[in-house]
This record gives C-alpha cells, sequence and structure tokens, in this order.
C-alpha cells in the first residue's frame, strides 16, 4: 500500500486532513490552532517523505518526523501536524484489517467510556459554519470563548445563569460529571489573573455551591481555570473550593513550570489536573516523577496522535495516576481518545460538550457520536470511528490544498 495524496482543509481553527491511499482507504485526521501552519508542514516538507510511502508504518513515520521537529524545538505547529497524520495512519491501518483501532491497540478493556460535559456553547470552539463561506469569521480563543446566551445547549450560560437546573438536566441525560468555567469572566478584567478579592471570587464560584446544594453528590464537578491565574489569585481560588470537593481542579496555574505545579499540588488541598496544555511526553514524566497531578489530561491532537497518547497513558500506569481524554476542539480528538480510553483501563474520562456532539460535529462527520449512561460505547466501526464528510474537501474552498504523488 502507498500513501498517494494527501488533503488538507480548515473551518476556523480545525485542519481538516485526508490520507489517500492506493487501495482506495481513506485515513482521516485532525488538529486544531494555526492550521495554515499545520497545513504547511504537512503539504511543503512531510508530503515529499510521505507521498509513495506505506501508510502502515506508522511508528516509522512517527520517529521520522518527531526527531527532524526537535532538532529545532518542535513542540507547536509541528506536533500537531505529527498527530494530524498519525490518527489518519492509524485510521487507514485498523481500516485495512476491518477492526476499529481499540482492537489493534490490545482489545476492549472497558467497553463504555466515561464522559463528563465541559460548558461550552454552540459558539465555543468548532464553528458551524461552511468551509466554502469566504466571509470573515470572529477570532476565537481558548478561555475566551462565547459566554453564550439562554437558549438550548447553551451550556457555559446555563452553568452559570441556572445552574442547579443545568446539573439536574444532565444527571436525567446520565451525565455523572461535568466541568465549569466560572472564572473566566474574572480572568479577562484587568489585572484578574493577579489577584482575586474574596467577594468578587465567592460570588464566581457560587454556581458550584448551587449544584452542591441541588444535587449534593450525586454529579461530579470539575473546575477548569484555562491557565489564567498567578500564584497568590490560585491558591484563594482552591481555599474556596476546597468546600466544593471537586473531582479535580484543572489548570488554575499556568503550566509554566514543573516545581510551582508540584508546590500547588501539595499545598491546594484539592486534586489537581494536569493538563492538556503540555504537548510532548517529557513534559508529562516531569509531572509524574515530580508528583505534581492527581490526574493527568491529554489531548491526542496536540501531543502526537494516538500513538503518543497511548505511551503517556501506559507511562502514568506505574505512578497510580489515572488520564482523562481532552476535547473541546473536533471530533476525531474526542474519538482518539475514547479508541485509547477503550483499549487501556487507566483512562477514567473523556471529555465532550454536547454542543459539539449534536450540532457542530454532526455537519463534519459521517457519524453521530451518542453519549448514553454518562458514557461513550466502544465504537464497532473500522478504523477510527468517522470519516469526514466527503463535501468539506471542496477543491474551490479557500483553505483546501492538496499534494498528489507523481510515481
Amino acid at each position: 500500500m502507498k500513501i498517494t495524496k494527501i488533503e488538507t482543509v480548515h473551518v476556523s481553527h480545525l485542519l481538516m486532513l485526508r490520507v489517500h491511499t492506493d487501495a482506495g482507504i481513506i485515513g482521516n485526521g485532525e488538529t486544531f490552532y494555526a492550521p495554515t501552519a499545520v497545513a504547511a508542514l504537512l503539504h511543503d516538507w512531510m508530503s515529499e517523505k510521505l507521498l509513495g510511502a506505506n501508510p502502515l508504518d506508522i511508528e516509522k513515520h512517527w520517529r521520522f518526523f518527531y526527531q527532524r521537529f526537535m532538532n529545532f524545538g518542535g513542540r507547536g505547529a509541528e506536533m500537531r501536524a505529527i498527530s494530524a497524520l498519525d490518527l489518519a495512519l492509524w485510521d487507514i491501518l485498523a481500516q485495512s484489517c476491518n477492526q476499529p483501532v481499540w482492537r489493534l491497540l490490545g482489545g476492549c478493556t472497558q467497553s463504555i467510556l466515561p464522559t463528563y460535559n465541559s460548558a461550552g456553547g454552540t459558539g465555543y470552539g468548532v464553528p458551524v459554519t461552511d468551509p466554502n463561506d469566504r466571509s470573515p469569521r470572529p477570532l476565537f480563543w481558548p478561555g475566551h470563548g462565547s459566554a453564550g446566551f439562554d437558549g438550548p445547549l447553551e451550556d457555559n450560560w446555563a452553568s452559570i445563569n441556572r445552574p442547579a437546573e443545568y446539573a439536574e438536566e444532565l444527571l436525567k441525560e446520565g451525565y455523572k460529571a461535568i466541568k465549569m468555567w466560572a472564572l473566566d469572566p474574572l480572568a479577562h478584567r484587568p489585572g484578574g489573573t493577579l489577584h482575586l478579592g474574596w467577594k468578587e471570587l465567592k460570588a464566581a464560584l457560587a454556581p458550584l455551591f448551587k449544584v452542591r446544594e441541588r444535587v449534593g453528590y450525586d454529579i461530579e464537578i470539575m473546575l477548569d481555570g484555562h491557565g489564567f491565574f498567578q500564584w497568590p489569585a490560585a491558591m484563594r481560588i482552591a481555599e474556596v473550593m476546597r468546600d466544593i470537593r471537586p473531582l479535580w481542579m484543572e489548570d488554575v496555574l499556568r503550566t509554566d513550570n514543573m516545581d510551582a505545579l508540584k508546590k500547588f499540588r501539595d499545598e491546594a488541598g484539592v486534586p489537581i489536573a494536569v493538563s492538556e496544555m503540555l504537548t510532548v511526553r517529557d513534559d508529562y514524566r516531569q509531572i509524574l516523577e515530580k508528583g505534581g497531578a492527581d490526574y493527568i489530561m491529554i489531548d491526542p491532537t496536540w501531543v502526537g496522535g494516538i500513538s503518543e497518547t497511548r505511551r503517556i497513558t501506559e507511562m502514568a500506569i506505574p505512578y497510580n495516576i489515572p488520564v482523562t481524554m481532552h476535547d473541546c476542539t473536533g471530533p476525531l480528538t474526542l474519538l482518539a481518545g475514547v479508541q485509547v480510553g477503550i483499549a487501556n483501563h487507566n483512562v477514567v474520562f473523556q471529555e465532550s460538550v454536547r454542543a459539539h456532539l449534536r450540532v457542530a460535529y454532526k455537519q463534519l462527520i459521517d457519524t453521530d457520536v451518542v453519549v448514553e449512561q454518562g458514557g461513550i460505547a466502544a465504537p464497532t466501526r473500522p478504523g477510527i470511528g468517522a470519516a469526514w464528510q466527503p463535501e468539506l474537501f471542496n477543491e474551490n474552498a479557500p483553505s483546501y490544498r492538496a499534494t498528489v504523488w507523481k510515481s
């Protein structure tokens, strides 16, 4: 089998990849942020090595590109390019074997991977737009998403304005855990990352207390700080959060310093998750060795794809630290996390966003991802579990690129 064509297109910050083969199998991959930079790496450089090569040599390709990229410090777009490619190659391998990816990773360790609902809305992360539309779109920044409005699936708005009812609604749907973003408005104010007054902090976290008052401990609560806060503010947040008894507190403190993360975990008094903001395996090794986390969170399309997600997940096992998978970005990121999570008993949760599953992802892939009884069942479809809608790869789309093998 040989790779014959590489195609990319992007909607906002979501880079969509298809890798074609002479066997007629198409592999699907993705990553998020700086999509034109990732596309340039795939077409202008990586294609020279990939076109005409065997797509089933996944580890050979991974190691070659990783070693070349790290020669000049490639932790950003380079790792995202490797990630998107790796997803597509695993998709090809699994389709060629007529098996889901998790079967090739060692089989099933849990038939349903628990998921929690993260407080995104219909305007957060993945826009519902046409990639052929040339009209300008608003920029999206991590943690700076829309506060939303009162409407269906506007979970960021609901989590702040009617948190008790929101929690009850999720429980009725079978969710056992929710993640809230209650501190973003404070962080976005001038000086908000440096100092938080007790009054404003307690007011901002009041929705979490309302959830506890209404549903008690029937639902787990997580708090995501999106990496905004410096030490004094982070310690105040932790002090208030102790009364919530969260499952974890995530990225309240930035991930720039491993020793600071270790100290924060020691002093916070609540479990700490670290973090999809880490992008290479050695970052996770350091946080595990230092004892800086109670959970580690992985985004498969930022750390190096399914291959590296599996390695980091298994690396955490001797430290007795469970893994949770990140997704607020794209459908194949979610499915990659599910594939690894089904095959590895050390994965405790897969993040998901109802608005993405029920609105945006339906317009991007040819499969519905369904949450039942608080989890996502092991995919049975051969490959990664979905394919891009073919109309997305319109040659007339402004961002479309293709590089073809000239044998």
